[in-house]
């Protein structure tokens, strides 16, 4: 049956990545804040590598901080549990930047 409407196929959807957006320290800790807000501490390092990825990608954090990067991978994936000790062997934000 006829209803009148035109189908039109959706066109393809790009994926959101954060990342992308966290161009300063700034940024960064109000990502960071809104993220902690939540209250939900699965996405604490999931947010986390969101920031490594922001500020070179885990293989420029595994050589700043000489944990692998499976390591990094593991600990700040979804499913992660970071340690205080390996969150303390990732350098401070202003370090990181100069990297960029």
């Amino acid at each position: 049956m006829a209803t009148g409407r035109t189908v039109r196929n959706a066109s393809a959807s790009v994926s959101f990545r954060a990342s992308k957006y966290l161009r300063d320290e700034r940024d960064i800790a109000a990502y960071l804040e809104a993220m902690l807000e939540d209250g939900e501490p699965l996405v604490v390092p999931v947010a986390l590598r969101t920031v490594a990825d922001a500020v070179g990608g885990m293989a420029a954090l595994a050589e700043r901080t000489g944990l692998s990067r499976e390591t990094l991978y593991r600990t700040l994936s979804d499913r992660g549990n970071p340690r205080l000790d390996t969150l303390v062997a990732m350098p401070p934000a202003s370090e990181r930047s100069h990297g960029r």
